[in-house]
């Protein structure tokens, strides 16, 4: 326990006020939020995609197409996310 409050005063006073490490703390959850969860949905739609063509394996040129689009879209939100945590924490 007392290691604990040693690494938390540490923390604590390697930033210049409570609100501001609290900020930069909450930068970095959010942050990781938003990758797990954009990976979560790439995933959702790979599968989902794979699951499709074996379905119509016709419909694959369209069906990829959408894919990446959609894939994109998500990495993009994501990277969003990134660069607004790196702002906040710098």
């Amino acid at each position: 326990m007392e290691l604990l409050t040693i690494m938390l005063s540490v923390l604590l006073q390697a930033a210049n006020t409570g609100a501001e490490f609290m900020a930069k703390a909450g930068a970095g959850l959010g942050a990781g939020l938003a990758v797990i969860g954009a990976g979560i949905g790439i995933g959702k739609i790979g599968a989902s995609a794979m699951e499709a063509i074996a379905r119509q394996p016709e419909a694959v040129k369209s069906i990829s197409s959408n894919m990446i689009l959609s894939a994109a879209l998500i990495e993009g939100i994501a990277f969003f996310a990134l660069i607004a945590t790196f702002l906040i924490i710098i």
